[in-house]
């Protein structure tokens, strides 16, 4: 049990070092305990495949060894975390995401590589996936962001601008999506277009009510088909750090709202909760630490004390 009235980052600190994997021991170490950045690493390394790309239930919904784009995206935002995301390291993975981009050039949800491997039933194994904004987002956002250039780029940027272009576009999306889509325009070298993307991105949230304003009133914002009962969003989930595009959407005074509910999801054991639907008895454990570095980073970055 975490110390009655404790900093946040105290009680997390307890929380981590009794349920996380090694790696989110480490990231936490580097965050708030000047931890090394080769020891953070080190933990991803176990991750590696000899293909370039990462598995082993990196992101803990996938199980198995093999690799995959978004346990792939998971590394290189651990990467960028510790000023690592360039050079051989990066080369590498460039050369596993043209190995398994689909043929427009992108990134599939889910390589059917994983056929035979547990996995989240709301993710389908099919022979030819399509491209997915979900997998090739986050990954051509952190790549641009860091000022990688590599071939696979050119048309996983293209795919990335039509996807957003269409998000919303007379059909409903999800936050997951919008999220993805945050992701990629954060890191997006043409800043206007991005900015321009990132505005008609926000109507689309307010209008489709994909982001609880006020935490009070959840229940005036009905979860998208597939997700969890309680699976809401908030401003903060989208908007992790002032300086993201979807900073932008939202009022002060939501912002705060939502930040002041972020702070008070601290569970008592120190951990934070995870919302999205549990499929297996090994991903709450391993998700919460990693949920819980997540929110002490996104409460840093807007300067509340923890």
């Amino acid at each position: 049990m975490a110390r009655s009235g404790a900093s946040p980052v105290v009680r997390a600190e307890q929380f981590v070092w009794l349920t996380a994997r090694v790696l989110e021991q480490r990231r936490f170490a580097f965050h708030f305990l000047d931890g090394d950045p080769d020891a953070v690493e080190a933990a991803l390394n176990a991750y590696l495949g000899d293909d370039g790309g990462y598995g082993h239930a990196l992101e803990p919904d996938l199980r198995g060894p093999v690799s995959q784009p978004l346990h792939t995206a998971h590394a290189l935002r651990v990467l960028d975390e510790i000023g690592r995301c360039g050079d051989r390291r990066v080369e590498r993975v460039c050369r596993y995401l043209t190995a398994v981009s689909t043929a427009d050039g992108a990134l599939p949800a889910l390589h059917p590589s994983l056929r035979g491997y547990p996995a989240a039933p709301w993710i389908p194994i099919v022979d030819d996936p399509p491209s997915d904004l979900l997998a090739t987002g986050p990954v051509v956002g952190l790549l641009h962001r860091n000022a990688v250039w590599h071939a696979w780029l050119f048309r996983a940027t293209d795919f990335c601008w039509a996807a957003v272009d269409a998000l919303g576009q007379g059909a409903k999306t999800h936050p997951y999506e919008v999220q993805a889509a945050v992701a990629f325009l954060d890191g997006a070298p043409d800043r206007a277009r991005a900015e321009a993307a990132a505005e008609r991105i926000g109507r689309v949230v307010r209008e489709q009510r994909l982001a609880v304003l006020d935490p009070e009133r959840t229940t005036d914002h009905p979860v998208p088909d597939g997700y969890a009962p309680g699976e809401h969003h908030f401003p903060h989930d989208y908007a992790r750090n002032p300086d993201s595009v979807a900073a932008a959407w939202f009022t002060d005074a939501e912002l705060q709202r939502s930040l002041d509910f972020l702070a008070a999801s601290q569970e008592d054991d120190g951990g934070w909760p995870i919302r999205w639907r549990e499929w297996a008895p090994g991903t709450r454990l391993e998700c919460r630490p990693m949920v819980t570095v997540a929110a002490l980073l996104t409460l840093r970055a807007y300067g509340r004390a923890v």
